[in-house]
């Protein structure tokens, strides 16, 4: 599919829970398959962000944005008929020829997730985040599992599944090592999006890999010796938010949409992106 570069107006924002939802108006742009991003240029901003693509409604491209520098910030504060310019679809994406879908999302990884959940029929999913505020953008997968820190996403049930993932790198680390086949989206920083800078390259057999070309999806099927930092985007749309409820700290299964919570200590489970 070709990646083209075009200005998109903006059709609006909505926050969902912590993040925001960027509505864009698609033009002649194509919104690739999911797992792929596209390099947005935040307002007065040298370098563009990378954003993976969240939902692809009629005639739109939506981005779920987490507000955590002055380029992130500068996209969530755009107003309803602005412009900016937006580069892709980029990269490769997830493979959609799996027999039992299960999606994992971490914190803003769960970006990419509504629109393979939408493709695939909408699998059965599994969220984690690190408090009951960012869970909130739960509310873009109904019907998925959710938990929040100190539970973490690897204390569900996965077995019996092809894992598609995304989130930060302890996440999908923890992942790999359980499920060799698993389909794993990393994060990083990405300044160009086209393999030119190396900026998102990481370490898999002493061979690098540029995310934003050989990836962001890869299958670890050797061993990933050195992940990337956390710091790109994925993309979403809403619905009800998520209760918080408290865990009983039983096994946690795959079962009707519920936060679970099991205490206050702080393990980070939420992804970044650049800001």
């Amino acid at each position: 599919m070709a990646r083209r570069r075009e200005l998109l107006r903006v059709l609006g924002t909505e926050p969902i829970g912590l993040y925001t939802l960027l509505r864009l108006d698609r033009g002649t742009l194509e919104p690739g398959e999911p797992g792929q991003f596209f390099m947005l240029e935040a307002p007065g901003r040298l370098l563009p962000r990378a954003v993976s693509l969240c939902l692809a409604p009629p005639g739109e491209l939506a981005f779920l944005v987490d507000p955590i520098g002055p380029g992130t910030e500068a996209l969530c504060a755009l107003d309803r008929g602005d412009a900016i310019h937006v580069f892709g679809p980029l990269g490769n994406g997830f493979r959609l020829d799996v027999e039992r879908p299960l999606l994992v999302g971490g914190g803003i990884g769960i970006a990419p997730l509504p629109y393979l959940a939408e493709t695939l029929r909408f699998p059965p999913a599994v969220l984690g985040f690190r408090s009951a505020a960012h869970a909130e953008a739960a509310s873009l997968l109904p019907g998925a599992e959710v938990v929040v820190d100190p539970v973490l996403v690897t204390d569900c049930t996965l077995q019996g599944f092809d894992v598609l993932a995304c989130g930060p790198e302890p996440m999908l680390q923890a992942i790999a090592a359980r499920f060799p086949g698993a389909q794993l989206a990393w994060e990083a920083p990405m300044a160009c999006g086209y393999g030119a800078c190396y900026g998102c390259a990481v370490e898999i057999d002493g061979e690098l890999k540029r995310l934003c070309t050989e990836g962001p999806v890869l299958v670890p099927s050797h061993r990933i010796d050195a992940g990337p930092s956390p710091a790109t985007t994925r993309r979403v749309a809403a619905s009800s938010v998520a209760p918080v409820a408290t865990a009983t700290g039983a096994p946690c299964v795959l079962a009707p949409l519920g936060v679970r919570d099991r205490g206050t200590q702080h393990h980070p489970a939420g992804g970044h992106h650049a800001a």
